[in-house]
């Protein structure tokens, strides 16, 4: 298999693992408080993370880049996925998705902007068309939202966007497992921080009390999945191309999250096949084309 094949697939790991755990996710926070779901999530994938890195040869990384990659998992998934928790509590579930679809068009005007990477026209177009899919996949009527909501929701996007731009720009050449152990025990560390200060502030922080053994169970799968396996696959697949790349994959984690939707039963409209099939068909596009310059070895410098 190519560099490029296998990066590629990384990259669709990712989108699955995120598809999967959103649907897990959204089920959990009908009974725990997102404060508190995020952190016991994050443990939950710091310890496979640390499982992973010690049945494996994965290099420490070093203490240079140790504190860019810990204030990158501070950011996200810190502060972004704190952020979107807290934005889905007052959005519909519909509305989120179709506010999360802005992160591939993100990224590519961040990644033209700020990377001076040259983003073809046809991916441009593709992505533009899949973002039309994830619409048709998701949109339904009634998906509503306050406004605190939709910025919260839309804050996430932009840090979720800011991160792939910076850790692409970091270029890192430490082992991907050992970079994200790092980024999701700083992320762990903000996100026990916050739910603690949000607590002493008179809000609901913590509120483990009336979790049962199946939503500890659930929390820790989704963890594993939504934050574990699938920022392990991104960052695989980000560091070997280019940030457009990347981004122009990500309309397929509403697809997934359809897919597994559909398994757990869930009756799905034609418009909601139609618009699967476009996303793929659009990230088949993006897929096939390489994109200039980047080689796959990333280069030594920070950001």
């Amino acid at each position: 298999m190519s560099v490029v094949h296998a990066r590629i697939g990384m990259l669709v790991a990712a989108t699955a693992c995120w598809g999967a755990g959103t649907v897990v996710s959204k089920h959990l926070l009908g009974s725990v408080e997102p404060l508190t779901l995020l952190p016991v999530q994050l443990a939950a994938s710091c310890l496979f993370l640390l499982a992973a890195v010690s049945l494996g040869t994965a290099r420490v990384a070093r203490p240079r880049h140790a504190a860019w990659f810990a204030a990158l998992g501070m950011l996200n998934p810190g502060l972004a996925y704190a952020l979107g928790l807290l934005g889905l509590t007052s959005v519909t579930a519909s509305m989120s998705v179709l506010l999360w679809a802005v992160e591939p068009v993100l990224i590519l005007v961040l990644a033209a902007g700020l990377l001076r990477e040259r983003v073809p026209l046809a991916v441009a177009a593709a992505v533009g068309s899949a973002v039309i899919g994830v619409v048709f996949v998701v949109y339904r009527p009634g998906a509503t939202g306050d406004a605190a909501g939709v910025a919260l929701t839309l804050a996430a996007v932009g840090a979720c966007a800011l991160y792939t731009i910076l850790t692409r720009r970091l270029s890192f050449d430490d082992a991907s497992l050992t970079v994200v152990l790092v980024q999701q025990i700083a992320a762990l560390g903000f996100a026990v921080v916050l739910a603690t200060v949000w607590q002493a502030a008179g809000g609901v922080g913590w509120s483990t009390a009336s979790m049962t053994a199946g939503t500890w169970f659930g929390a820790a799968a989704s963890g594993v999945l939504y934050y574990g396996a699938a920022f392990w696959f991104y960052l695989a697949g980000l560091r070997a191309g280019p940030a457009w790349a990347a981004g122009g994959l990500l309309p397929l984690v509403p697809v997934f999250g359809l897919a597994f939707a559909s398994l757990a039963g869930e009756r799905l409209e034609l418009r909601q096949w139609l618009g699967a099939a476009l996303v793929i068909a659009a990230t088949l596009g993006v897929s096939m084309r390489r994109g200039p310059g980047r080689r796959d070895e990333p280069a030594h410098r920070s950001p």
